[in-house]
């Protein structure tokens, strides 16, 4: 996806020094995210405590569970149950293809999101109420933690980035759902007047948004971008500190599958992050830990 500089107001008086960054990934997303975190505690590398976290998409889930206070444990162990008759949703080729095609035809960046956002908002989806109780009874907080928490979010209509934290008056519900508003799958959400989507349409994980921390850790369940400089990495890279990110291996994304909405793949994708956790602890202990 194409995206745009974080104004240098959000980069500026930031006190603390680790930053923890999830990125979007669907339900798979969440569960692997969730199993890695948690076999990484297990190996001595507690990223629940962190200074800042950024949460985009599925990665805005893990991230208000960590930053409200959420044991690890409690969480994998959740991404452990079954299904519960969840339907499972689907990303299909024609949903694809209208990304593609919003992106690539000219424009600026927040232009070519708000193209994607206009067909988001007459789409045929849930209905809006329905998705936000869904996201009322699976958060563990309603209320925004003490900790530095941004939750990622495009406007429908304009296609301008936010980022919503604890000052924006934006209840915590709300915010993460629009971040998890895939669009043509789930309905935009309703804040004060205007339509959110996905956070993760300007950009998977949005790492440039730990700016001005001293270490970062990435975890993505997703890599891919519209240029090299969007991706994740190059984000992180960009950022000029020790950085790591995380994706999914072999093991993980074979776990996964082909449909990152598909809740009965959450069980083997948390166990797959979990089991991941091991040969990556080392890695992410050296720029954790410094």
């Amino acid at each position: 996806m194409d995206q745009e500089p974080v104004p240098l107001h959000r980069m500026v008086g930031v006190t603390g020094q680790r930053a923890l960054v999830l990125g979007g990934g669907g339900v798979t997303g969440i569960a692997w995210e969730t199993g890695l975190l948690h076999g990484l505690a297990e190996q001595g590398v507690d990223l629940a405590e962190a200074d800042l976290f950024v949460g985009t998409s599925a990665g805005s889930v893990v991230a208000a569970e960590l930053a409200g206070g959420s044991a690890l444990a409690d969480l994998y162990a959740g991404q452990l149950l079954p299904p519960d008759g969840e339907v499972p949703a689907r990303l299909t080729p024609w949903m694809l293809a209208r990304y593609a095609l919003s992106y690539v035809m000219p424009g600026k960046p927040a232009a070519k999101r708000a193209r994607l956002g206009r067909a988001a908002l007459k789409a045929r989806t849930p209905s809006e109420e329905s998705r936000l109780a869904v996201f009322d009874s699976r958060l563990s907080t309603r209320d925004w933690p003490d900790r530095a928490l941004k939750v990622t979010a495009v406007d429908a209509t304009t296609g301008k980035f936010v980022a919503f934290d604890r000052d924006s008056g934006v209840p915590l519900v709300k915010a993460v759902a629009s971040s998890c508003a895939v669009p043509l799958v789930w309905p935009p959400v309703t804040i004060d007047g205007s339509r959110y989507m996905d956070g993760g349409m300007r950009s998977v994980a949005n790492v440039d948004l730990a700016a001005g921390y001293e270490r970062v850790v990435v975890v993505a369940p997703l890599t891919r971008a519209a240029s090299a400089a969007a991706t994740p990495q190059a984000q992180a890279a960009k950022l000029g500190v020790p950085s790591i990110v995380v994706s999914p291996d072999g093991q993980a994304l074979a776990a996964i599958g082909t449909n990152l909405l598909d809740p009965a793949r959450r069980k083997p994708a948390a166990e797959a992050g979990r089991a991941q956790a091991a040969s990556i602890a080392d890695a992410v202990r050296e720029v954790w830990d410094r």
